[in-house]
């Protein structure tokens, strides 16, 4: 079974690629028109974001009492968006990789589980700072749309939701899974008239609640330690808003500390909220638009635009890949 699911996921990764061959084609011939020592620095660049990764969710595992190494988490936390592209799944997919590295060394899913959750809540966290640096600007050039008000407002409520669980978590199980039962509950009824059965069980909704609650109740003494995790989720975001600088002088196309911020903050926030994975076709449209709004020439904000996913979005696929393979080797 394993084995089927590891060729099944792979399959979907060459689909995608095959679906997305012109694209990719785009890519490397705008990559090919910039300036190759500052194209070859924004990937340096992106490389060291997935050392930041590795970082970030080994201070959590920390936190946790529990250990692995930065370069197992890289890949880990590499495979995990590989997964979460190809096979989407809210998200589950890849948090599926933590949890099944858990149990094959014999550590706690849960840990893996509250350390994966922790790290969206820092990320939300670190990215909400920046996005209300890049509404000011917006706002100070007379930008700002609804769109981006009510997307906004949607990540503040996710960031807000997912901390109440995690807050719950760590005082009471039963509360949690009475919250997991009925989103359970939730699930249910809005899928009932297509599957004709439950779709999710709210026993396992109680046992997954008692299994986090367990870890999230070491936290509470510990949340101030919290504060390394954090700057490595601003470290995160400063890295992926420094490869679109070294993109910007690639291409020698004029820029402002405003136009990197506001720029990098209205892709990122459409990325998050997409209902498409990683914000598949959808970045693609919003970029150049909100680097038009910034001052930016249309056909420079589309080589941008191009540049910056190759960089940010294909290469992580194409490393998430390869750490996906790589973990399957050393579970055999």
């Amino acid at each position: 079974m394993r084995k089927f699911i590891f060729i099944l996921v792979l399959f979907l990764g060459a689909a995608f690629v095959y679906l997305s061959f012109g694209e990719i084609q785009s890519v490397l011939q705008t990559l090919q028109q910039g300036n190759f020592w500052f194209v070859l620095i924004a990937l340096l660049i992106q490389f060291g974001w997935f050392v930041v990764v590795g970082l970030t969710f080994r201070e959590l595992y920390l936190l946790l009492g529990s250990h692995e190494t930065i370069y197992k988490l890289a890949l880990m936390s590499a495979a995990a968006g590989f997964v979460n592209i190809v096979a989407p799944s809210g998200g589950m997919g890849g948090m599926a990789v933590f949890i099944r590295s858990a149990n094959r060394h014999g550590r706690s899913a849960g840990k893996a589980t509250v350390a994966s959750m922790l790290y969206i809540f820092l990320d939300y966290v670190a990215f909400l700072c920046v996005l209300t640096l890049g509404l000011i600007v917006l706002f100070r050039r007379n930008d700002l749309a609804p769109a981006q008000l009510v997307a906004s407002a949607i990540i503040l409520a996710t960031a807000i939701g997912l901390g109440f669980l995690l807050y719950l978590g760590s005082y009471s199980a039963e509360s949690l899974g009475a919250v997991l039962a009925w989103m359970a509950r939730l699930v249910n009824r809005i899928m009932e008239p297509f599957l004709h059965r439950d779709y999710l069980s709210e026993a396992r909704a109680h046992e997954f609640a008692h299994d986090m609650a367990t870890d999230l109740k070491s936290l509470p003494g510990k949340f101030r330690s919290l504060g390394v995790p954090l700057l490595y989720a601003f470290a995160n975001k400063s890295l992926l808003m420094c490869v679109l600088l070294s993109i910007f002088i690639a291409f020698r196309v004029p820029f402002s500390a405003g136009t990197i911020i506001g720029g990098f903050a209205i892709t990122y926030l459409f990325l998050i909220v997409s209902p498409t994975p990683s914000g598949v076709g959808i970045v693609e449209g919003v970029m150049p638009l909100a680097l038009s709004s910034l001052g930016v020439e249309w056909s420079q904000g589309v080589v941008i635009t191009l540049a910056y996913r190759g960089i940010t979005f294909w290469v992580p696929l194409g490393v998430g890949a390869i750490a996906f393979r790589i973990l399957d080797r050393e579970k055999k």
